[in-house]
């Protein structure tokens, strides 16, 4: 009987989603058991205990890293990913990463913006790259490459006599040990589903709350910044796509604003930042203020792009 080994996939969300579920249907498909932690909201030390653990009980760490660094662990000040990718290398876990590919990053920018790039902690995303790189590693350019780089590295992992995998009831001498543990394991799952649902909101609202919400919320577009479509209305939602680029860099209320973006951060923008959406930025030794999409907002954006996405996809058919 093949042994099933537990396969520890990391990598940061937002920008990921689509790779990440290749990676996962490809450990599947070899006969493997998927296992990663990105849901869980950084900072909270629980839930880093949990992540610990799982790493520790997985046989093979697996990293997917992408043009972002991710959210700061405040312990050791790097990224959740980057320390995971540690972790696994101090518990001496056989480690392999998938690295974007530069053209495949370009060309995501292009899609998607700014978002899919690192632009808080450049350096010391390029210093990880690098360490990765360094490694066991492979370039991936297309979702074809990744699933081919798992079940390639996977088929190697499973001649590895020191990888034990999940082991099968037959070695299971007293089956009161098993009971107990499943018991265990119940309640670790309702809690985990709990956490897991509870990540699954943003800022306290299910995704197609406050998509309705933004749908059904109007303004009328004023003659100083939409002369040709002025007293129009327009939903807060198609407001928020038309600006996405521009708030995922960052719009400042300087004397360089145009009358576009002055509409957008005095009378938009309010509303998406008290549904925490959109975030203000205090600009160092400057007088006026920025801002720009929120992580949350990311979240927001992301599952609709993928909605769309979908949706385009079935009308196809």
């Amino acid at each position: 009987m093949q042994k099933k080994l537990q396969v520890f996939i990391s990598s940061t969300f937002v920008d990921l989603q689509d790779e990440r579920q290749a990676a996962v249907q490809a450990v599947l498909n070899a006969g493997h058991i998927p296992a990663g932690m990105e849901l869980f909201k950084a900072g909270d030390q629980s839930q880093k205990e949990t992540i610990k653990r799982w790493i520790e009980e997985s046989d093979v760490y697996m990293l997917i890293l992408g043009g972002r660094y991710g959210s700061i662990e405040q312990d050791s000040g790097k990224s959740y990913t980057h320390w995971e990718y540690d972790l696994a290398g101090e518990l001496g876990k056989p480690r392999f990463a998938i690295v974007i590919h530069d053209d495949t990053l370009d060309e995501k920018v292009r899609n998607q913006g700014q978002k899919v790039i690192e632009r808080e902690n450049s350096q010391k995303y390029r210093d990880f790259r690098d360490d990765v790189l360094n490694k066991i590693s492979k370039f991936y350019k297309d979702i074809k490459d990744i699933k081919l780089t798992v079940l390639e590295s996977l088929k190697e992992y499973e001649k590895n006599s020191e990888l034990t995998g999940w082991v099968s009831g037959k070695e299971i001498t007293d089956p009161r040990e098993l009971i107990e543990e499943n018991l265990l394991l119940t309640k670790e799952n309702e809690k985990l589903k709990a956490q897991i649902k509870k990540e699954n909101e943003i800022n306290g609202y299910s995704f197609q709350e406050l998509f309705d919400h933004l749908k059904n919320v109007m303004i009328e577009l004023p003659e100083f910044a939409f002369k040709a479509l002025a007293g129009n209305k327009i939903d807060i939602l198609r407001l928020l796509m038309i600006f996405e680029d521009r708030v995922a860099i960052g719009i400042t209320n300087d004397s360089g604003m145009t009358d576009q973006e002055n509409f957008f951060f005095f009378t938009v923008a309010p509303k998406l930042i008290a549904l925490g959406l959109l975030e203000k930025v205090k600009v160092a030794g400057k007088q006026y203020q920025r801002i720009q999409t929120s992580k949350d907002g990311y979240r927001f954006l992301s599952i609709l792009h993928l909605r769309n996405t979908q949706k385009n996809k079935t009308l196809k058919k």
